[in-house]
């Protein structure tokens, strides 16, 4: 039975990476001008009885010709939108960082909340070690993106790899000797399409195809984990930014016993995070208001989480952020326990 699984899960691998593929190639076929050779095709087929070769030729070169001068002033038209929308504006940012040695790019915000409140701290995966987790703690973000690999498919598809650290730090609870209680990693790699016209009424629209691992790298049995591929849709309208991102968990072996190290930590997650996320961004003046909406779509079981943020000016690149959370997944060993926070401190780089 154990080796059906097995040929099943690699069936269900397989046919992911086939919709994948099949994704990617339908995306980068947008981003794909006409060739030479298309143009020859299609011209033969309309075509009349009495057009030459030489006719039809000559009028490929000067199409394309025509297509490449259109593109250049497309391209620095469409670089002056970018300029003046949020979402370009920080593309624009980014891009200078790409080619420079010497900087690291910021892919999420990265930020640290000096002091946090949970109501109800979560202490059930500590029972066996007899820690008390304080109340108050230091919850920080610490992450950072790389272009590997920019137009993959002439001037569109850029590939990017990603870590993002969570912590959760009871730097507060001397008595414990200030332990870290969580710790996220998440590194993740995608496949990045960009569109600079507008699309469903969307001033711009990014595409992004990719896969993420998190773990927070504890032994059994406060380890927890999981792999998914995800679709992120993000474009906005205005200083407004709209991010919708559904995934697939990529299915994992049933555990023998509770200890052992191989199988699934936490095969009821998806209950728990859902199947994806919307957050949804709005900037004004130098204040930036976030929130994020997760939830797994159940009807007799229905759980899930949002996360409020706000983030304005103090000083120089410093910005004051305020952040609360409810639900479910905050971190993953709370995955299955719903928790409210309230949390203050500084960020150093914003969503926008």
């Amino acid at each position: 039975m154990r080796h059906i699984c097995r040929k099943l899960l690699v069936y269900k691998c397989h046919l992911l990476g086939i919709v994948l593929v099949s994704i990617i190639m339908a995306i980068a076929s947008l981003a794909d001008a006409m060739t030479y050779d298309e143009c020859l095709l299609n011209t033969l087929k309309t075509a009349s009885p009495e057009t030459s070769v030489e006719t039809i030729r000559s009028d490929c070169h000067r199409y394309l010709n025509q297509e490449a001068s259109f593109s250049l002033d497309t391209d620095m038209h469409a670089a002056d939108i970018r300029d003046s929308s949020v979402v370009g504006n920080r593309m624009s940012n980014e891009s200078k960082t790409f080619d420079n040695p010497f900087a690291l790019t910021p892919h999420r915000p990265n930020y640290v909340l000096l002091g946090t409140y949970s109501t109800s701290p979560n202490t059930t995966p500590f029972d066996s070690t007899d820690t008390y987790s304080d109340n108050w703690e230091i919850k920080f973000q610490i992450s950072l993106k790389y272009r590997a690999w920019d137009n993959l498919f002439r001037n569109n598809g850029d590939i990017y790899l990603a870590y993002t650290n969570q912590s959760w730090w009871q730097a507060y609870n001397s008595d414990e000797s200030s332990p870290f209680r969580e710790t996220s990693h998440e590194p993740e790699a995608w496949i990045q399409f960009d569109y600079d016209r507008d699309i469903w009424g969307l001033d711009n629209m990014n595409v992004l195809i990719g896969a993420a691992h998190q773990s927070n790298g504890h032994n059994s049995p406060q380890s927890r984990s999981w792999n998914r591929v995800y679709l992120n849709l993000i474009g906005n309208v205005g200083n407004w930014v709209v991010s919708l991102k559904p995934w697939y968990r990529i299915p994992e072996n049933e555990k023998n016993a509770l200890l052992v190290t191989d199988g699934d930590d936490n095969p009821d997650i998806s209950r728990f995070m859902g199947y994806g996320e919307f957050r949804t961004l709005y900037k004004w003046r130098e204040n930036v208001f976030s929130v994020m909406f997760r939830n797994n779509l159940r009807t007799s079981d229905n759980k899930g989480a949002v996360e409020l943020g706000w983030s304005f000016p103090l000083f120089g690149k410093f910005k004051i952020y305020l952040q609360y959370f409810n639900g479910y997944g905050e971190s993953l060993i709370d995955y299955n326990t719903s928790i409210n926070r309230f949390g203050a401190g500084l960020m150093l780089s914003d969503w926008l």
